[in-house]
């Protein structure tokens, strides 16, 4: 167990109701006075968790960078890492069909932020990356996902080739996205069975041995002159499509 600094409303109000009795410390802007703030507050002390009230400027200095806190911060205890057991564990638990997202070597926090929050909102059963060289959960990504990371389990592995096979192996289709020739249209993939979607990182898409462990690949058509998305936007735009399946 290990402490870490979150800061935003969104973040700071969902680890408030998904686990107040982890949270240490609790600051707020004594200069912004506005009805959200003061129902996060009503929210953090019906928990029985006081704030402690200090300068914009005192708070802006206990976060990294230029960060927008949004006139809150909180310090929680932070659980181990989810690792490969977790995602094996899941696998033998889960009752439906699952569908995971993949990030291979991510390293942007608001990518992957918006990923956990578009995670969140179409039901996926947990998000999976790399240990090296990718962006782990940070207090950027919490910010980002708007509570999305205490709600979809976020699952870091050391080699991703491995845990792919292991997918595999259990029944997953693992799913690339790549455009190039052979790959198919993203709306003539079934993905109503059990799914894994793999996006590569900014600009430089998969790595050549994730991409050999892909079952099939996909691209997301596109009628204008730009050849591809913001890994945030494709992830979003293939967890809907798989939504869209599913509920169908």
């Amino acid at each position: 167990m290990s402490q870490q600094l979150i800061f935003g409303l969104h973040a700071v109000e969902a680890a408030i109701k998904r686990q107040p009795e982890g949270i240490s410390q609790f600051w707020c802007d004594r200069q912004r006075k506005d009805r959200r703030l003061h129902e996060l507050v009503t929210l953090a002390q019906q928990q029985g968790i006081s704030p402690q009230w200090v300068n914009r400027d005192q708070l802006a200095a206990m976060l990294p960078g230029d960060t927008r806190h949004q006139g809150v911060a909180a310090e929680i205890s932070v659980v181990q890492e989810r690792n490969e057991a977790f995602l094996e564990q899941l696998l033998v638990d889960l009752q439906t069909p699952p569908l995971f997202l993949i990030l291979d070597g991510v390293t942007d926090p608001h990518n992957v932020g918006a990923c956990l929050r578009s995670a969140d909102a179409t039901g996926v059963d947990a998000v999976v990356t790399t240990r090296d060289r990718a962006c782990g959960l940070t207090p950027v990504v919490r910010k980002v996902a708007s509570g999305a990371a205490e709600t979809v389990p976020f699952v870091q592995v050391t080699n991703l080739a491995r845990t792919l096979r292991t997918l595999r192996d259990a029944g997953v289709w693992v799913i690339g996205t790549a455009l190039e020739e052979g790959s198919q249209s993203l709306y003539q993939t079934r993905l109503t069975g059990p799914t894994a979607l793999v996006l590569g990182a900014e600009g430089k898409g998969m790595r050549r041995l994730t991409r050999e462990h892909c079952d099939e690949l996909v691209h997301i058509p596109m009628v204008g002159t730009v050849q591809s998305l913001n890994v945030s936007v494709a992830a979003g735009v293939c967890l809907f499509e798989a939504m869209r399946q599913r509920q169908a």
